[in-house]
């Protein structure tokens, strides 16, 4: 079974905890929160109405929370599940440091930093859960064989898994089965017998990521570089019709899941074949929100 992306929305803050119990009910092997909302916070919850399922952040920004006072709340929300809580964390995406005024510096020395301080602090206050690091490109998944537990990626190609894995392999000195290393992808899913319709709800989802520089380079080394060319000579226009126009059929399959139930199943089981051991479905709906497109889940794997 796959595990499910879930979202702190306010005003249905029930319903998803609601939710994460049906979730566990059924079987999906994990619930992650991104950051989007109040993660750590929906971790609480969940450690508390849950008993076995396993859950975390994918992920929780580093530039927000002091290092010591995170590693104490992740700490305790390990201690009180009784070790399901993985704590992924990462740096966020350029816009929301300048929407929120945050000062950064450098992606990895800082995520290597902030690491170690964690595990510092921690040695004071109970022990840390596994650290999972936001993974796109190759220095930040090196980076997470060296100081993580795992590593967790969003929208990644399943093309270019097989070389991603590679670097774990190489960084660590054995395989990442061997070392027990945690591997997540969080995949945008929308589930419709109409395809083109799941399709473009898909690529509304993606614009926000095309837009961002970092991601445009990892999917042209996957080998999307007319696509990313594409997207890049439309941005400065802000021209919404000609992103999704570049985003080319092989590269939303490759990206995300979409159609019906059983291309949706399918899909999912390749990323379990291309070795990610954690496939996080991100639900989306072409006819309502996200508890809408939980239930659509749900409905798949009856």
């Amino acid at each position: 079974m796959p595990a499910l992306s879930l979202v702190s929305v306010p005003g249905k803050r029930s319903a998803a905890t609601e939710a994460v119990i049906e979730m566990e009910r059924r079987g999906f092997s994990g619930v992650f929160c991104p950051s989007l909302g109040d993660a750590m916070s929906l971790c609480l919850t969940i450690a508390h109405v849950t008993e076995t399922i396993e859950f975390g952040t994918a992920i929780q920004p580093i530039y927000l929370q002091h290092p010591a006072a995170l590693a104490g709340t992740a700490g305790y929300i390990n201690e009180v599940s009784g070790g399901r809580f993985k704590l992924g964390i990462g740096v966020t995406h350029g816009p929301v440091h300048k929407r929120l005024g945050i000062p950064v510096g450098k992606p990895l020395s800082d995520t290597r930093e902030y690491v170690a301080a964690m595990r510092q602090a921690a040695e004071r206050s109970g022990g840390m859960p596994p650290i999972v690091l936001a993974a796109l490109r190759d220095k930040m998944v090196g980076l997470a064989t060296e100081v993580g537990d795992g590593a967790v990626w969003a929208n990644a190609a399943r093309s270019r898994m097989a070389h991603s894995l590679g670097v774990i392999s190489e960084s660590g000195g054995e395989s990442e089965t061997d070392r027990d290393f945690w591997v997540g992808n969080m995949i945008p899913t929308v589930i419709d017998d109409d395809r083109e319709a799941a399709a473009a709800r898909n690529r509304s989802t993606m614009v926000g990521y095309v837009s961002l520089p970092n991601y445009r380079n990892y999917w042209a080394e996957a080998g999307y570089e007319e696509e990313m060319a594409a997207v890049e000579a439309a941005l400065p226009s802000r021209d919404k019709d000609a992103i999704m126009a570049a985003m080319s059929d092989r590269w939303l399959s490759d990206c995300t899941l979409y159609g019906s139930v059983g291309e949706v199943r399918e899909g999912v089981e390749a990323w379990f074949e291309a070795g990610v051991n954690r496939p996080i479905l991100v639900p989306s709906s072409t006819s309502g929100g996200q508890l809408k497109a939980i239930e659509e889940i749900f409905a798949a794997y009856q």
